[in-house]
C-alpha cells in the first residue's frame, strides 16, 4: 500500500505525525512518550474503525469488496500511517523503559549490598544502632551436603510443606 503524502494530513495529524521523528522522541521523557503514544493510537484506530466501517457500507452499494476498496483508500493509508508512527512511539518507550529498569534495579542492588555490607559475623557493629556487637542469629546454618542437588530439592520442600501446614493452623 503506497503510504500518504505527509501534505494530504491535517495539520494536526501532521503535528503528530512529526511528533514521532526520532530526533523529537528522543527529548521525550517516559511520560511523555506515553502521552504520545495514547494520542497516536486514537489516531490511528479512529482511521482503523474509518476504515472497516465506510468499507463495509460501501461493499453494499458497490456489490464486491474489490469494487469498494478503491474509493477507501485514504483511510487505509492514513491507518497506515498512524500505524508506523505507532510503532516508533514503541519502539522509543521498550529503550526508555528498559533504561529505566536497568537503572532502578542497579540502585536496588547497591542499596542492598550496602544493607549486607553492614551486617554479618564480619561487621564490626550494627550499622542501624550503631552499637558494637551484632547479634547473635538463632537460625541454623544450611550445610550443602554430598547427597546432591535432588536431595537438597526434596529436603527444603519438605521444609516448605512443615511450614505451610503451621501456617494453615
Amino acid at each position: 500500500m503506497a503510504t500518504i503524502p505527509l501534505g494530504s494530513l491535517t495539520s494536526a495529524q501532521g503535528d503528530l505525525i512529526r511528533e514521532t521523528e526520532p530526533a523529537r522522541l528522543a527529548e521525550l521523557d517516559e511520560d511523555a512518550l506515553l502521552d504520545l503514544h495514547a494520542r497516536v493510537r486514537r489516531a490511528r484506530n479512529k482511521y482503523v474503525g474509518l476504515y472497516r466501517r465506510q468499507g463495509a457500507a460501501r461493499v453494499v452499494a458497490k456489490g464486491a469488496r474489490g469494487k469498494a476498496r478503491p474509493a477507501n483508500r485514504q483511510n487505509a493509508e492514513r491507518a497506515e500511517v498512524f500505524e508506523l508512527a505507532l510503532a516508533r512511539v514503541s519502539k522509543r518507550i521498550d529503550v526508555v523503559a528498559r533504561a529505566a529498569a536497568a537503572e532502578l534495579k542497579a540502585e536496588r542492588l547497591a542499596a542492598a549490598a550496602a544493607v549486607k555490607a553492614g551486617t554479618g559475623p564480619d561487621s564490626s557493629g550494627d550499622a542501624a544502632s550503631g552499637t558494637g556487637t551484632a547479634a547473635a542469629s538463632t537460625r541454623r546454618r544450611a550445610t550443602k551436603t554430598t547427597g546432591g542437588k535432588k536431595r537438597d530439592a526434596s529436603s527444603q520442600s519438605a521444609g516448605a510443606r512443615r511450614q505451610a501446614k503451621r501456617d494453615a493452623r
